[in-house]
């Protein structure tokens, strides 16, 4: 078995126990990640760039070296290092927590319970429910779903596709960071562009990715795939995230709704533009959101696998996003993902 295959199987493998177990009740590594970010924070923090360029990238930088020096540790010996990259997947996808938070709020809805849906909303965004009713609920959730799809599943699964377990470490460290510091708030408005446009940067693939994804998968919640393909390029571009309305405009499309709209968060509100045409959603469409992210996350994996198995230049993927770098925008934190919270 090549370093190639190891990678691919710890892939696989990962994918599976994150399916069965989801993520562990106690101990998470991302909330000792967590820890150590912001203990590093209280020591570097300055409300300038620089600072805050120094902090990403030793944050980030810690996590990449660890899993670097775990994969020469491994090098020659697949059965270690498809181990590591399992436990390492396992460890990053949140998938099984996401789709379990959906269901969750779709059954508070279901039975009109509306104080326990507004409970649960924070487990998925960081908006302020107490005057949300069922539709809005439901619009934050189908939102949350769609774009914790690409940052807790099919981001994961393509940078350890293409860096093996210094990409998977390397990517989480970023997207947690980004949803500690990279908002825009009276503390981390120049402190955390940084982070912020390092995760922009990290998703700008994933994010372009889940959307063409989802729009495949439209077919099954009996979704109308061509109406999702007309929704996602019209749409995507109209969000203030450069990668969010990527796969939300899909998901508007393949489930026949439209998102988007005014979100109150605590001490503050915006208006963003409508995607996707039809209904404001439903708790009906909640579930039919959680089946089309796990068929999402496995054609990802699909897809992953047979990247890191059969490989491809990796110089010219980075040269690709190392030039789109400076075009990114720098957004408002909207929906952190559910496996980055500490």
């Amino acid at each position: 078995m090549s370093d190639a295959t190891a990678n691919a199987a710890g892939l696989a493998v990962g994918y599976a126990l994150d399916a069965l177990i989801g993520d562990p009740r106690r101990g998470h590594p991302v909330a000792g990640f967590g820890q150590f970010a912001g203990a590093l924070e209280r020591r570097l923090y300055r409300p300038d760039r620089t600072a805050g360029v120094g902090y990403a990238a030793l944050a980030v930088g810690v996590p990449v070296l660890l899993g670097g020096a775990a994969a020469l540790a491994t090098r020659n010996r697949p059965l270690a290092r498809a181990a590591l990259v399992a436990a390492g997947t396992w460890t990053v996808l949140g998938g099984r927590t996401l789709r379990h938070e959906a269901a969750a709020m779709s059954r508070a809805l279901g039975t009109a319970d509306l104080p326990a849906a507004r409970r649960r909303l924070n487990h998925l965004c960081g908006r302020d429910p107490s005057a949300l009713d069922e539709s809005e609920l439901a619009r934050a959730t189908v939102e949350s779903v769609a774009e914790n799809t690409s940052d807790a599943v099919v981001a994961p699964l393509l940078w350890g596709a293409v860096a093996g377990l210094p990409g998977l470490l390397g990517y989480r460290a970023a997207n947690t960071l980004d949803a500690m510091v990279g908002h825009r708030s009276a503390r981390y408005a120049r402190f955390g562009t940084a982070a912020a446009r390092l995760d922009d940067l990290l998703n700008l693939l994933p994010s372009r990715l889940t959307g063409l994804l989802t729009v495949a998968a439209a077919p099954l919640v009996r979704g109308d795939r061509s109406q999702a393909w007309r929704i996602w390029r019209r749409d995507r571009r109209d969000h203030p995230s450069p990668n969010a309305g990527q796969c939300e405009a899909a998901m508007a499309g393949a489930l026949g709704v439209r998102l988007g709209g005014r979100n109150i968060y605590f001490g503050r509100s915006e208006v963003r533009p409508f995607l996707g045409d039809g209904p404001r959603p439903e708790a009906r469409h909640i579930d039919r959101a959680a089946r089309l992210s796990g068929g999402v996350g496995l054609a990802a994996l699909c897809l992953a696998v047979t990247y890191a198995v059969t490989g491809r230049p990796r110089r010219a993927v980075a040269r690709r996003l190392v030039g789109r770098l400076g075009t990114v925008r720098r957004r408002p934190s909207a929906h952190p993902s559910v496996v980055e919270r500490t």
